[in-house]
């Protein structure tokens, strides 16, 4: 549907995906297996926002690069009544896409479902959208910037973007390797894949380089697709935190915040008065100390939003008693008492943490959290409810709005 290239790459990336269609994640009947809370658009907005998205028409979702379709899949199921479009420059992989989709079942999830041969670049007209996901495409465009501006202009106001790239400190033995197999003239072709494969065989059982791809790779990348796009990608940018916010600022973008938090926590790093002295560090710096004790860390993943976000954080008792909620949809082992959270953590959760979000299923919709009939004293119930907010385990819907809205 492209008049041409919207990008110097194109051309070798889409030649690249049509070889090697990616991710390389098997096609089944039925949904797709598990949670992934960045694709649901509640979860993603009560991350950002603290509270679910204000009532109005079904959300509309871009998946701008969605590969195989792994991430439009859980689009499709995790947003019912969604308006998806997803967009991809490999026909390869979209035929994979739509298949995938068919199988699963996905459309019937949707009020509208596209799958487009078209570049992220030539949107035009298509927007505005509520949420944007684009994992791992950005970093394999000659101009990353011009993708990024691209996706801003289509995003509504108050709009949420989801990214995945690349970042320097963890991918320095991948990118030593890509150099390597680069000099030896090695391709991403049929017999790339053999020699690449081949290079770890053969390189010392001491080599630091065929050490961290055993250690940490080898699993990532049995299927020759992950291993194609890990080593023989023909364009890749990565960044480092430093680089990441210019990146981010170039577009007149919003950071809203990691979408894997845990790993820029410093607790999982140090502890004492080294963590306190961390925990006092203003976030960029903070993060920047994580970044620099953790050379594992080999991607970013992060919101932005199109303007300024203001968070609710439900401190206030009045506020939370009057607002109404959900569970969170993207818990596996519901409704038993041990549960995998949204990170798919294992989580107890006690009598009075279960009987709220019991009750809350079983009120009528936009039910507030003082009216759930379980006879606890006001302070209780908010009590309990801030407890499951802050776990993510409850989502929350100020006074006056639906606790549905955006679903």
């Amino acid at each position: 549907m492209s008049p041409g290239p919207a990008d110097a790459a194109t051309p070798a990336v889409s030649a690249f995906y049509d070889r090697f269609p990616y991710p390389g994640d098997p096609l089944q009947d039925g949904p797709p297996p598990g949670y992934n809370w960045r694709w649901c658009y509640p979860c993603v907005s009560s991350a950002c926002t603290g509270r679910l998205p204000e009532p109005g028409p079904p959300p509309r979702l871009l998946d701008a690069g969605c590969g195989t379709g792994v991430s439009t899949d859980y689009l499709a199921h995790l947003n019912p009544g969604a308006e998806i479009l997803a967009v991809d420059i490999s026909p390869g992989a979209l035929e994979l896409a739509r298949e995938r989709l068919r199988r699963s079942g996905g459309a019937r999830h949707c009020s509208s479902l596209r799958l487009e041969n078209r570049s992220l670049l030539e949107l035009d007209g298509e927007g505005p959208f509520d949420l944007i996901n684009s994992v791992g495409v950005l970093h394999h465009l000659r101009q990353p910037e011009a993708g990024l501006r691209s996706l801003a202009t289509l995003l509504r106001p108050g709009g949420l973007l989801h990214l995945f790239l690349y970042a320097d400190g963890g991918r320095w033995e991948i990118h030593r390797v890509q150099r390597a197999l680069t000099a030896l003239e090695v391709v991403g072709d049929g017999e790339g894949l053999r020699l690449g494969r081949a290079l770890f065989e053969q390189l010392p059982e001491t080599n630091r380089l065929r050490r961290h791809h055993e250690q940490r790779w080898a699993l990532d990348t049995v299927a020759d697709a992950n291993f194609a796009d890990m080593y023989l990608h023909p364009q890749e940018t990565s960044y480092d935190l430093e680089s990441l916010f210019r990146f981010v600022a170039s577009a007149g973008l919003q950071f809203a915040g990691f979408s894997n938090p845990e790993v820029w926590d410093p607790a999982r790093l140090l502890q004492g008065e080294l963590l306190e002295r961390a925990r006092a560090l203003p976030d960029r710096e903070r993060w920047a100390l994580v970044e620099s004790l953790d050379p594992d860390i080999s991607h970013f993943e992060f919101f932005l939003s199109r303007g300024p976000l203001v968070f609710s954080d439900w401190e206030q008792e009045e506020s939370l008693l009057e607002a109404s909620g959900r569970r969170n949809p993207c818990l596996w082992g519901w409704p038993g008492a041990t549960v995998l959270d949204p990170d798919l953590r294992p989580i107890e959760l006690d009598d009075q943490e279960l009987a709220l979000l019991k009750a809350l299923e079983a009120a009528p919709e936009s039910t507030p959290i003082r009216l759930l009939p379980l006879g606890w004293s006001l302070t209780q119930l908010a009590t309990v409810a801030r407890t499951l907010w802050r776990r993510r385990l409850l989502l929350l819907a100020p006074a006056g709005t639906s606790a549905g809205a955006g679903m």
